[in-house]
Formats: C-alpha cells, structure tokens, sequence
C-alpha cells in the first residue's frame, strides 16, 4: 500500500476530507527525498478534486518553507468553490 493513501481520507462523508498538516509536512519531505515532489503535489490536487470541503488539523504547518507549494493548491480548492475549515489536533 502506498504510504500516501493514509494522507487524506475522507470523513463525514464523501465530500470532505481530513488532512493533518504534520503529516503533509512529513510526507512532502519524503518526497523531496525520493524525487517525487511533483507526483506527491499532483496526487494531492487529485483528492482534492473530488471533495467540496477540507478539514486541516495543525494549519501552522503550512508557514514552513517546505509547504509553502501547497498554498497555490488550496487557493485552487477555494476558487472553485471549496471550503477549508481549521482545527487543532487532540493531542
């Protein structure tokens, strides 16, 4: 199994997806390492596609340099009608 599928996941039905940014982060960093930066980012616009609202634990993940490719991704999500909503994680 790809380790990526564990990325988003959908929650509440299909139309919304979960996606920790701790986990994002740790996922895009193993793809630098990999070379597969470009396929990992493709990958999420993908799922992305296919959901109207996104729930994003641990948002100040995405001030990182490293994430800071992923904004464009959401700024798509939004333009198209998307809806983001912000949590901490439990922990």
């Amino acid at each position: 199994m790809n380790r990526r599928e564990f990325l988003l996941f959908s929650k509440d039905g299909k139309n919304t997806a979960e996606l920790s940014c701790e986990r994002l982060y740790m996922r895009y960093l193993d793809s630098t390492l990999d070379g597969t930066t470009p396929q990992f980012l493709h990958d999420i616009e993908q799922r992305l596609s296919a959901v109207t609202s996104l729930r994003l634990i641990d948002s100040p993940w995405l001030s990182t340099d490293e994430l800071k490719c992923v904004a464009p991704i959401l700024d798509a999500f939004r333009a198209r009608g998307g809806r983001i909503e912000y949590k901490r994680s439990k922990q």
